[in-house]
């Protein structure tokens, strides 16, 4: 069986002193990089999502000036700014594979992005036969938690490494991760 590891979304305005920077950001960051720098050599693939939205439209509504911090967010992870680039912490240098997502669209799965080759993250799963994963990233109540919800549901065998995941907010990062947990999701 091939295992992959899913980076998910350490980019630098979700990070501190991002556009959205979550607390823990930066860490999670360091410690995927420390994680890395031990067991890049565990997978098969490592496999780096990233929101790269337009700068020239509302991303789907996604982008708004009055924004409800549910379905609609203050302006982040522009293509080729800084905000949408990987947090400096983050040791990008064994990444096998990137996915980038929410391109005119809100996205929140990294099963919804598109790799550099054009498939979606599913798709390249299957070329690469991987059947299990582990997940970290940012942040746990939302970009996470869509991509372990999707990874469950295409068969995935998930692990989630709850130390190396950062949220916006605790109570909802905590019904996150239980609801990873019961849709079949080890944490870890």
């Amino acid at each position: 069986m091939a295992k992959a590891l899913l980076i998910v979304d350490v980019q630098n305005d979700f990070t501190e002193g991002g556009a959205l920077g979550v607390t823990g950001g930066d860490a999670v960051a360091e410690g995927i990089s420390a994680y890395l720098s031990a067991h890049a050599g565990d997978y098969d693939a490592v496999i780096a999502s990233r929101d790269w939205h337009d700068v020239d439209n509302d991303n789907g509504g996604h982008f708004s000036d009055t924004p409800d911090f549910v379905d609609s967010w203050p302006v982040h992870c522009v293509a080729d700014t800084d905000g949408a680039a990987f947090d400096p912490l983050l040791d990008t240098a064994p990444i096998t594979h990137e996915v980038r997502k929410g391109q005119g669209k809100p996205d929140y799965s990294a099963f919804q992005g598109i790799t550099e080759t054009g498939s979606r993250l599913g798709e390249l799963l299957g070329d690469l036969t991987i059947t299990e994963a582990d997940v970290v990233g940012i942040a746990t109540d939302h970009c996470v938690r869509a991509s372990v919800l999707d990874a469950v549901g295409s068969g995935v065998l998930v692990r989630v490494f709850t130390d190396l995941v950062a949220g916006v907010g605790e109570d909802s990062s905590r019904a996150a991760l239980a609801e990873m947990e019961s849709a079949g999701a080890e944490l870890v």
